[in-house]
């Protein structure tokens, strides 16, 4: 059997000829589109990293401003803590369960001071010596009721009260 010498059909020739340059020219077109789809992408990229990198200044910035406000508004200074002091809580024989009782249900009553200005409750004092002297507190059967002696507005409103028991 004998192979025939396709080389030297002029069909033959022309047809890997043509075969040759049709992939020498599909693979330049193939070069090309791959060269533009990665330069458009890299451009793409390169705008995307670009804008990321002006939101991050941007977030930083507006970051660094609500820590410049927060310390303005505490600068403004609110009320953090309150502290009660029951001034006559010997005289009534009142143990430090009871005292201890007696000051978390009057925290309980005016907890909505925390966090406040400190020139909005110093303006409205009145009704929280109002919200405080006008409630009965029980425990055990017995109601306690307070007067105020002395407040202190600041940071820390400090109340010293006066307490009397009835059955």
């Amino acid at each position: 059997m004998h192979i025939p010498t396709y080389h030297k059909k002029k069909g033959w020739q022309r047809f890997f000829l043509g075969f040759f340059a049709g992939g020498i020219v599909a693979y330049c077109i193939l070069m090309f589109m791959h060269g533009a789809m990665y330069e458009r992408l890299y451009e793409k990229n390169y705008t995307l990293s670009s804008q990321v990198k002006e939101l991050e200044d941007l977030y930083d910035s507006l970051l660094q401003d609500q820590k410049d406000e927060n310390e303005e508004h505490k600068k403004q200074m609110t009320v953090e803590t309150i502290e009660i002091t029951i001034m006559n809580a010997d005289e009534l024989k009142l143990d430090r369960l009871i005292t201890h009782q007696l000051t978390e249900m009057i925290k309980q009553e005016i907890k909505y001071i925390i966090g406040k200005d400190i020139t909005i409750i110093s303006e409205s004092d009145q009704l929280l010596l109002s919200a405080i002297e006008n409630k009965a507190f029980s425990i055990d059967d017995f109601s306690y009721y307070f007067k105020v002696e002395k407040i202190t507005i600041s940071q820390t409103v400090k109340l010293q009260i006066i307490a009397k028991a009835s059955n």
